[in-house]
């Protein structure tokens, strides 16, 4: 390295700025080791550690060492941190005391006083040991000493700030872990001095910003404050904190702005509205633009300077940071908003000016990057550059039309004029780019030079967007950038190439629902049709104009006149048709059938009314309405009646057609409501109002790509179809808005017709509507006659007048005089004459034509009844009286229902009794003189009541008891009321216990008959009973007809008593009442009442010596769980056959409640012997138990009996235990052959005195 002296302060504003370090003392040591300190100084990275909070970072120390002069130091107000020393180092390698005191004392004096009186703290000495040196001087003090001489000389209390070097030039280790220290020490003192004076700076430009509400205040002076900062962080390598000034300088600026369009300005904002006069684009070719800054540094520049020289410096520190996609979407942002600015400052620019500006920006900003970035990045970050090159795209073609390079004739000496001078305001070409080829400046200059040149290039770039749109998927962007083209090639006359353009914009228009670029496109598009001859198409785009709300109402007659004057053209063959879609020419609003069903018989007469809407803004003349008419046989033509018909037919006859489908097909589904809110920004200090807004928070949902389809707007090929059935009305105007236009048709053939298309025929021209929706249809039909019986009430009730309606559907045939209806009678069904009775007459739509009476006459086989006279399809209706017998068949058992016992039940009705009426069907065969064959219809009849028996007893005396349950509606009066022995016995008598003769008995609720059974003799094995009663409805009056009596048969069998069961519960001996806990004696006494009868010879009957005897099983159940059986609940007793036979049993129970307890149920069931195929048999006696039985004769027998075993298994025998044995079988004995004589007897129970939680059943 050279001298010192030859170190120059190094070039400020240049990339290679460094801190800058002063060296003083011996230069040329210093120089020896520069190498070495400049080399290793950077090596290791230091963590800064800065004020406020802000994250610590790692950095690499370089340093410019230059020679310590005082020029250097700072003066008083200097705000210029580049030529700011960060640190004062004094170099010595004095070993010697009287040197040291004769010359290097001074100098560090002198050195040490310059510092203090410019306030520098930030120093360091540094004592260099040579080894070398110590040799040649043997008088010499320790290098300690003169290293402690001058720390107490001048490191007082900042030992630390001299520093030792030991033979820096050796390669040892001792020198390297000197350096070692050394490097630390420096990086150490340099990064303090950085955040201190870094520090005292953003606080001097903080204040400095806290001033710019007061009048003085520059925004040039604080850019260059603010700008030093950044520098100094560019120097530090901290390119992003670099970035943050600059952004902040930004902002800063633009709010400034944004206030003063809002009248909120401030007095330097004046410097900056100054007119445009140099419009060359921006300057990224240089790390810094000398001449602009200087410009703002003399508060010279105007807007597009400051923006430009702010945007370098933001595109440098970009660049460094390899950002390059955020300096694209950075410079689009800048040219929107510098136009934006230049508007709100109302500053003066020539006409193209601005365009020229943006332009040449664009391109420079697109070539910078290109020059950092290899072509496979630049392909595959296309989205961050396509916004450059459309917007220089847009400009290039704003500056062809100012500048006449678009117009048909070329451009005149006025657009001359304005090129010359917009290619002046661009001045000289830069250095930098002098010898670029394709440099920005060049390429706008060789495109206003000529038309040819200017065409090629606007062609060029266009086509570029274009595909950059489409290769990265903007499908719409490129079509708008088409759209563009478009419109050049119109005014170039190429329609051809502008229609394919023009159709790409207005799909995309329609898709998103752009109802005003929709109508312009379209405008254009008719044109381009017109230039190229297309009729047809120009003539839907016109129909489509002339209905379109937002032209004019002379624009939309403009174009409906050119319809109609095509229209008034003779065509030159009738197949020269032009067929358009009806949706722009008018639109189907309602329609009405009359008859309303829409359904006629063959020869009736059908009518449509439509309501037509045009939509063309003048009254226009159509030749003929068509509707075709899609003709189709019904298969299942049986269906096709009128009832069916009507049924299934809309009541009213009109349909309303949905409202007309926007011309933008995007459902609200697809394409979801805006979703607009305002947007406040108020000043932070005086809560004042800055700025208002609107932004629309679904933005992501409606700027979404649509999905490639067809044309939305050319409609597919229309086909008028051609058929033999067509509803036309000739010579109708359409006014503009509601028309209302009538079809009548008479119907011919049978079957559904459909209403396909409808036709508008104007001249050459055709309006069709290819589909008619909702699908609409009318039926003719032919209907063969039908007679309908049906009753008029839910359900018809046996034994009183029902009425049935008859329904005479004509159809084709017409009733005649002397016609009539021929019902065979049933035997079960009466029909009622009356003289009254009439018959209606309606028409097919259930209009009264007229009404007659009825003759109706009746034999014992046949009923006749005359129809009035009827034409064809009209329907004749009349009421008849019918009258069921009731009847109630006979049954066995102990209970049945309506008198039909459950087992043989064979109704079609068979819910549960007593829910649902019995029914019975009657069939009557009708001849109709329509046909030679029989009609047979069924009528089903309700039996209103439900008869149930049930035989009572009280003792030996036995009652029968007859409950009739009224399960109609109705109210009926009961009356009459018998029953009767129908059997062949003599001495049994019904004694009945009814006093009242008559009854009334209300709807769902029951009346009960009793009657008293006697006998003289024996009783009879069995009764065969008939209940007999009177009825007839409680609300009318006297009928005209008797009605026969509801009857009711039933058989009992085994109804006398013959056994008498008593228990008796007695308690422990010694207390008065049973107590709870304590066991108790329970007796059961049984008592035979008569001596051998008929009932008793079954298999139980057992022959002895001296008595008969059979075998019966008791059972002892408490069902309310109050007792506790102990022991044997069950057991088989041998019964003798004899008057006043007594058995009793003992057993114990216990009570487990206190409180009055009913007794104990006690059962019997006759214990039969099993029917086995064994020839030997276990001894019967063997399941007896040993009881005893007292008798008249006093005959004791002796019984074994192992019982069953448990209450559960009394029913089945454990054939687990008696494998191999035949078991017995039970058979229970009918309710009226046994009495119980404690059935309701109850038993005191007091609670035992232990107990502390009393339970006390309550029965």
């Amino acid at each position: 390295m050279d001298a010192p002296e030859e170190l120059l302060p190094p070039v400020i504003y240049t990339m290679e700025n460094k801190p800058i370090v002063t060296s003083a003392g011996d230069q040329n040591l210093f120089a020896s080791v520069y190498p070495t300190l400049s080399q290793q100084l950077p090596r290791e990275p230091m963590e800064w550690r800065r004020s406020y909070g802000r994250a610590p970072k790692m950095i690499h120390l370089e340093s410019n060492f230059v020679q310590f002069k005082e020029e250097l130091l700072p003066k008083e107000g200097n705000k210029a941190l580049l030529t700011f020393p960060f640190l004062h180092i004094y170099w010595t390698e004095c070993c010697d005391t009287e040197v040291y005191k004769a010359t290097v004392k001074d100098d560090l004096t002198k050195w040490q006083n310059i510092l203090k009186a410019h306030s520098s703290v930030d120093w360091l000495i540094v004592v260099v040991e040579n080894d070398a040196k110590k040799k040649n001087k043997t008088n010499i003090l320790p290098r300690t000493s003169i290293v402690d001489k001058i720390r107490n000389d001048f490191c007082n209390k900042q030992s630390d700030r001299c520093v030792v070097l030991s033979d820096p030039l050796k390669d040892s280790s001792r020198t390297q872990e000197s350096w070692n220290a050394f490097l630390t020490k420096l990086r150490t003192l340099l990064l303090m001095s950085f955040t201190k004076n870094l520090g005292k700076f953003e606080d001097d430009m903080r204040t400095l910003r806290e001033k710019r509400t007061e009048p003085g205040w520059s925004f040039c002076e604080y850019f260059m404050v603010q700008e030093e900062l950044a520098f100094v962080f560019e120097m530090l390598q901290q390119f992003e904190d670099a970035l943050v000034q600059y952004d902040e300088l930004d902002a800063l600026f633009s709010q400034y702005v944004v206030n003063f369009g809002a009248g909120d300005g401030a007095n330097w904002l004046t410097f900056f509205c100054q007119p445009v006069k140099s419009w060359n684009g921006l300057v990224l070719r240089k790390p810094i633009d000398m001449e602009k800054r200087e410009l703002i540094q003399r508060q010279e520049a105007t807007l597009l300077d400051l923006r430009s020289y702010l945007f370098s410096r933001q595109c440098t520190l970009l660049l460094f940071l390899q950002r390059p996609w955020e300096v694209a979407q950075r410079a689009l942002e800048l040219l929107h908003s510098c136009v934006q600015e230049l508007k709100l400052l109302d500053v003066s620019v020539t006409p193209g000016a601005l365009d020229c500006w943006v332009f040449l920006s664009c391109l420079e900003v697109l070539q910078r990057i290109e020059g950092c970035c290899d072509r496979a990045q630049i392909d595959s970050n296309i989205a961050h550059t396509v916004g450059l090159w459309s917007y220089a795209t847009a400009k290039l073609k704003s500056l062809g039309y100012l500048c006449g390079l678009v117009s048909e004739k070329g451009p005149n000496s006025e657009d001359l004029d304005r090129t010359v001078s917009l290619l002046a305001g661009l001045g000289a070409e830069r250095p930098e780019t002098a010898n670029t080829a394709q440099s920005p400046y060049k390429k706008l200059k060789e495109a206003l030079s000529s038309v040819e040149a200017f065409e090629k290039h606007y062609l060029d770039l266009s086509h570029a967007t274009i595909e950059m749109y489409t290769s990265i998927g903007r499908i719409r962007s490129a079509k708008f950038v088409g759209k563009d083209l478009a419109e050049f090639y119109m005014k170039k006359k190429s329609p051809q190439k502008a229609e394919i353009y023009l159709e790409g914009a207005l799909k995309n228009y329609l898709a998103e629902g752009w109802a005003l670029p929709v109508t312009h496109t379209r405008k254009q598009l008719a044109e381009c049709h017109k230039h190229l001859g297309q009729i047809e198409n120009y003539l839907q785009t016109s129909s489509l104009l002339a209905s379109d709300p937002h032209l004019t109402e002379e624009e939309r007659k403009y174009f409906c006149q050119e319809i109609l004057n095509f229209a008034s053209r003779q065509p030159d063959s009738p197949s020269d048709k032009v067929v358009l879609p009806m949706q722009s020419f008018a639109y189907l609003r309602d329609l009405r059938f009359t008859p309303s069903n829409a359904v006629v018989h063959v020869g009736g007469v059908l009518s449509l009314e439509i309501t037509l809407c045009s939509q063309m803004p003048i009254p226009v003349h159509v030749e003929q309405l068509a509707i075709s008419v899609h003709f189709s046989i019904e298969k299942n033509s049986y269906r096709k009646t009128a009832e069916w018909l009507t049924k299934h037919k809309t009541s009213n006859g009109i349909v309303h057609f949905p409202p007309e489908s926007p011309p933008f097909p995007a459902a609200p589904s697809s394409s979801p409501a805006l979703e607009l809110y305002e947007t406040f920004e108020r000043s932070p200090s005086d809560n004042s109002l800055n700025t208002t807004g609107i932004i629309c928070k679904n933005v992501h949902m409606l700027l979404r790509r649509q999905e490639s389809g067809p044309s939305l707007d050319v409609a597919p090929a229309v086909a008028v179809e051609d058929g033999a059935h067509v509803l036309k009305c000739s010579a109708v105007t359409l006014q503009p808005g509601a028309n209302v236009i009538t079809f009548r048709t008479q119907a011919k053939e049978p079957g559904t017709y459909t209403l396909r298309q409808l036709c508008a025929s104007v001249g050459p021209l055709c309006f069709v509507l290819p589909h008619i929706y909702p699908l609409l249809q009318y039926d003719v039909y032919c209907q063969e006659p039908q007679l309908r019986v049906e009753p008029l009430a839910d359900s018809l009730l046996a034994g009183i007048p029902q009425k049935v309606k008859f329904t005479v559907t004509t159809g084709h045939y017409t009733v005649k005089n002397g016609d009539s209806l021929q019902l065979s009678n049933a035997e079960a069904m009466l029909i009622l004459c009356h003289a009254e009775n009439r018959a209606v007459i309606y028409s097919n739509t259930r209009e009264k034509a007229s009404d007659a009476s009825l003759r109706v006459q009746s034999s014992d086989k046949v009923t006749s009844i005359s129809l009035p006279p009827a034409p064809a399809y009209h329907m004749i209706e009349f009421e008849l009286e019918v009258l069921s017998l009731p009847s109630a068949p006979v049954t066995a058992g102990e209970s049945s229902t309506l008198g039909v016992p459950e087992p043989q039940r064979k109704h079609k009705d068979t819910q549960k009794a007593g829910h649902r009426m019995a029914t019975t069907d009657h069939k009557v065969s009708i001849d109709c003189p329509w046909s030679i064959y029989s009609t047979v219809i069924a009528l089903t009849f309700s039996v209103p009541f439900r008869t149930t028996h049930t035989l009572l007893s009280a003792g030996t005396r036995k009652y029968v008891q007859v409950c009739v349950q009224n399960l109609s509606e109705l109210d009926f009066e009961l009356s009459d009321s018998r029953l009767v022995d129908t059997g062949d016995s003599t001495s049994l008598q019904l004694a009945p216990l009814n006093m009242a003769s008559q009854q009334h008995i209300y709807s769902q609720q029951s009346v009960f008959f009793v009657w008293e059974l006697t006998w003289t003799q024996e009783p009879p094995p069995s009764l065969h009973g008939r209940f007999s009663v009177g009825f007839c409805p409680a609300s009318e009056a006297q009928l005209s007809v008797s009605l026969k009596p509801y009857t009711y048969d039933f058989h009992m069998e085994n109804f006398f008593t013959l056994y008498s069961v008593k228990a008796e519960i007695l308690p422990p001996v010694g207390t008065e009442h049973c107590r709870t806990g304590a066991l108790c004696a329970l007796e059961v006494c049984v008592t035979r009442l008569a001596d051998l009868l008929e009932a008793d010879r079954d298999e139980a009957l057992t022959q002895s010596d001296e008595y008969l005897s059979t075998k019966l099983m008791y059972e002892v159940v408490d069902n309310s769980s109050n007792w506790a059986v102990c022991g044997k609940s069950s057991g088989v007793i041998s019964m003798p056959v004899a008057a006043q036979a007594t058995h009793r049993v003992h057993m114990e129970v216990m009570p487990l409640f206190a409180g009055r307890l009913p007794l104990p149920d006690v059962r019997l069931f006759k214990y039969l012997p099993h029917h086995s195929a064994y020839p030997s048999q276990a001894d019967a006696d063997s399941w007896i138990e040993n009881d005893s039985l007292s008798v008249d004769k006093h005959v004791d027998d002796q019984l074994d009996s192992s019982s069953v075993k448990s209450r559960g298994s009394v029913h089945s025998a454990p054939g687990g235990e008696h494998k191999g044995l035949p078991m017995p079988r039970l058979q229970a004995l009918p309710p009226g052959q046994v009495c119980n004589s404690s059935t309701a007897m109850q038993v005191l129970v007091v609670p035992s005195r232990d107990d502390h939680v009393l339970e006390v059943s309550v029965t």
